[in-house]
C-alpha cells in the first residue's frame, strides 16, 4: 500500500525566493539536458544516457558553483533520471506502436 502525505508550507519571502532559485536551476537542468539528448543523437546517432549526464554534472558543477553548484547533487540526480524515465516511456509507447500519444 502506497501512502502520501501532504505538507503545507508557508515559506517565508527569503525561503520562497531560494525555493523559485531552485525550481528555475533545476529546469534549466532538465531542459539543457534534454537539449543535450537531441543534439547528441541528431549530430552523432549518439544515445545519451542517464549515467553519461550524472558523470557530466559533476564538471558542470565545478564550473557554476553559484549557480548548479549550490544545490543539492542528489536532487539533480533525480532530475536527470526524470529525463531519462520520461524519454523511457516514451520510446516503450513508441516501440508498442503507440506514438505521441
Amino acid at each position: 500500500m502506497r501512502r502520501a502525505y501532504k505538507f503545507l508550507l508557508r515559506p517565508t519571502c527569503r525561503q520562497e525566493i531560494a525555493l523559485m532559485a531552485c525550481l528555475e536551476d533545476h529546469r534549466q537542468l532538465y531542459n539543457g539536458a534534454l537539449e543535450h539528448r537531441r543534439t547528441a543523437y541528431r549530430k552523432a546517432g549518439v544515445s545519451v544516457r542517464y549515467g553519461d549526464q550524472s558523470a557530466e554534472s559533476k564538471q558542470i558543477r565545478a564550473d557554476d558553483a553559484g549557480g548548479q553548484g549550490r544545490w543539492s547533487f542528489s536532487s539533480q540526480q533525480a532530475t536527470l533520471r526524470r529525463l531519462d524515465r520520461a524519454f523511457g516511456v516514451f520510446f516503450a509507447r513508441v516501440k508498442a506502436g503507440r506514438g505521441r500519444d
